[in-house]
């Protein structure tokens, strides 16, 4: 077969800045993947982003942005019973958020629907909620060939529109090996995509979800954060929080460092109280890092008094 030759001299391309929808976390007009083990908080996630961004309000800091128009396909959970409640308890404009309506004929990532919906509604955020959910019956997600095109053809829609797709994804259950190897199907998903994250739940802490970063083409990796799903105050985001996503992943070693912050706290301050820069000091003897030990002093609600001009922390009353 013979295909005539096209040349593209990179004296004619245009620099062009990468346009942002959470910096440095997901990138317009490129492909996202979130993923992690069932029941860690992934859905929960994605809903509460999509929340602010029909409010326009900033997802955890930052300025408030404009309201958008977002498409969510999900495959797993219904709209009416699990959907459209959570929406409604972040407090999401639900007016904003459209599904394609695949009742009779499921959607796939090749269907023509999908750029359709994009064009007429002009949506900047896609999300399909699981990836494997609109793979389409004749592709093995395993198979690098078959992935290829399937990926190749999200991205240019994304590109073309200017809008961001975030793809939601399982793990699969090995636990040995690097965070990159443990998403589901060919590696290659992750190749066509700018940002990879991994949601994971903390060990021993079973409230708290910890999102971190494990590819980032178009920016420095972003520190991982935290969040808090409880049944007293739903979703609440705790900040920027120190583990690795080897280290969230590795299921006898989530939460260590937090833990061995916390036992820090108990054991410097069971005497009495001890000011906050002699405290500083000495948990980076030990080797924690100062966000690590606001978290562990958050958590175990120390108290903190300004006696003079020096700050003091002491263990709560009993």
């Amino acid at each position: 077969m013979n295909y005539e030759l096209k040349l593209i001299n990179m004296e004619d391309v245009k620099c062009e800045n990468v346009e942002w929808l959470w910096y440095p976390f997901i990138p317009y007009g490129k492909i996202t993947i979130i993923q992690g083990d069932p029941g860690e908080g992934k859905t929960t996630l994605v809903l509460q982003i999509i929340a602010k961004l029909t409010k326009g309000d900033a997802i955890i800091n930052g300025e408030s942005k404009e309201p958008i128009n977002i498409i969510y396909q999900t495959a797993e959970d219904g709209l009416s019973d699990t959907i459209k409640p959570r929406l409604v308890a972040a407090n999401a404009d639900c007016s904003k958020v459209l599904v394609i309506d695949d009742r009779e004929t499921p959607l796939t990532m090749l269907d023509v629907r999908l750029e359709k919906a994009i064009s007429e509604t002009g949506a900047r955020l896609v999300v399909l909620d699981p990836i494997q959910g609109f793979l389409g019956a004749d592709v093995d997600m395993h198979r690098a060939n078959e992935i290829r095109p399937v990926m190749k053809h999200i991205a240019e829609i994304a590109e073309k529109y200017r809008c961001a797709v975030i793809l939601v994804g399982h793990m699969n259950k090995c636990n040995m090996g690097k965070s990159a190897y443990r998403g589901l199907g060919s590696i290659d998903f992750q190749a066509a995509a700018r940002s990879v994250l991994i949601v994971g739940r903390i060990k021993n802490e079973p409230e708290i979800r910890v999102v971190c970063q494990i590819k980032n083409s178009l920016a420095p990796e972003a520190k991982s954060i935290a969040f808090r799903l409880s049944e007293k105050n739903g979703f609440e985001w705790i900040g920027e929080y120190d583990v690795s996503a080897d280290d969230l992943l590795a299921a006898d070693n989530r939460g260590q460092k937090l833990k061995e912050a916390k036992e820090f706290l108990k054991e410097i301050l069971k005497s009495g109280s001890m000011t906050q820069k002699e405290i500083s000091e000495e948990a980076e003897n030990h080797g924690i890092k100062n966000k690590t030990l606001w978290n562990a002093k958050s958590d175990l609600k120390i108290e903190s008094i300004k006696i003079g001009n020096q700050w003091f922390w002491m263990l709560p009353k009993e």
